[in-house]
Order: structure tokens, then C-alpha cells, then sequence
């Protein structure tokens, strides 16, 4: 049953690495439950502490996954169509067959938004797609390093277990 949970476990990491990119997985929380499965393996023991400050840390990371992305905005003039034309652009960028096509569809997909809400103002436009991109990379910069994070917790504790959970 432990191999069971640590492959559980291990595929939760994953994908918590691959929701730091993409908008409809929360990367750190997906991680963090990648931990709460090892945890419930019989070889390593419950730390509660440890489970507490990273999920803390993974919801905080989550609700400011949500503000980052609208300061960017806002500090460059942005508006909410901008922001939405980010996440639209994001998601059609993963299906596009162009090397970090999200990178691009965010930027591009934010400009299209600013442009529907203004289109007579293309300067402002550009300018806040900018920071509503700029605000797009910080967020998901700051969700990859916290999965990674969870990730090295992930392999250390394993590691450390290693004969407890094969024997």
C-alpha cells in the first residue's frame, strides 16, 4: 500500500509542478497534496507541523496567484478585460504548436483584451498588456518555486524512508 501512496504521491508532485504553468491546476496546493499522501504512507511518520506550514503556504501562494497577476495589471493601467484576455491567451498559447506559445498567448491574449475594452488607445493598450504579462510571469515564477520546493521536500523525505517504504 505504500508504494501505492508513493506513486500516489509522486504523480500529485507532477502535477503540481505542471499547474505552476497552467491556470486550471493549482500547482502548490496539487503539491501539497502530493506530501499529504506520503504522510499517509505507514513509513513515514505524520508531521502535522510540516503538513500545517506548507499547506499555509500553498493557499497563501494560491490567493496570491490570483492578486499578482491584477496588480501587474493595474500598475500599468491595465483592466479586467486585459486580465482575462491573459488567461485566454494562455490557454490557447499551451495548444499552440510555437515553442512557449503560452508566454506569447498570454501577452498577445492581454492585448487583444485591452483592446476590446479601448480599442482607440493602443499605447495603453500595449502598456498594460505588458504588466498584466509582466504580472502573469511573476505569478507563475513564484508557484514553480514553490513546487519545486515541495518537490525537494518530496524526494528528501522519501529518501530518508527509503528502506521503511520498499521493506
Amino acid at each position: 500500500m505504500d508504494i501505492l501512496l508513493l506513486i500516489l504521491g509522486g504523480c500529485l508532485m507532477l502535477l503540481g509542478l505542471i499547474g505552476s504553468f497552467l491556470p486550471i491546476l493549482p500547482g502548490p496546493l496539487t503539491g501539497w497534496l502530493g506530501l499529504l499522501v506520503l504522510h499517509l504512507t505507514n513509513a513515514i511518520p505524520m508531521n502535522w507541523t510540516f503538513l500545517g506550514i506548507t499547506l499555509g503556504v500553498a493557499l497563501l501562494i494560491w490567493v496570491l496567484d490570483y492578486i499578482i497577476p491584477a496588480m501587474g495589471t493595474k500598475k500599468f493601467g491595465g483592466s479586467k478585460s486585459g486580465a482575462i484576455g491573459t488567461t485566454i491567451g494562455l490557454i490557447i498559447g499551451l495548444f499552440s504548436p510555437i515553442p512557449l506559445g503560452f508566454i506569447i498567448g498570454a501577452f498577445v491574449g492581454a492585448f487583444i483584451g485591452e483592446m476590446v475594452f479601448d480599442s482607440t488607445d493602443t499605447k495603453r493598450a500595449l502598456k498594460a498588456s505588458f504588466g498584466s504579462f509582466l504580472g502573469f510571469l511573476f505569478s507563475t515564477t513564484v508557484k514553480f518555486i514553490i513546487s519545486m520546493v515541495f518537490l525537494v521536500f518530496f524526494i528528501s523525505k522519501v529518501y530518508d524512508n527509503w528502506s521503511l517504504l520498499i521493506g
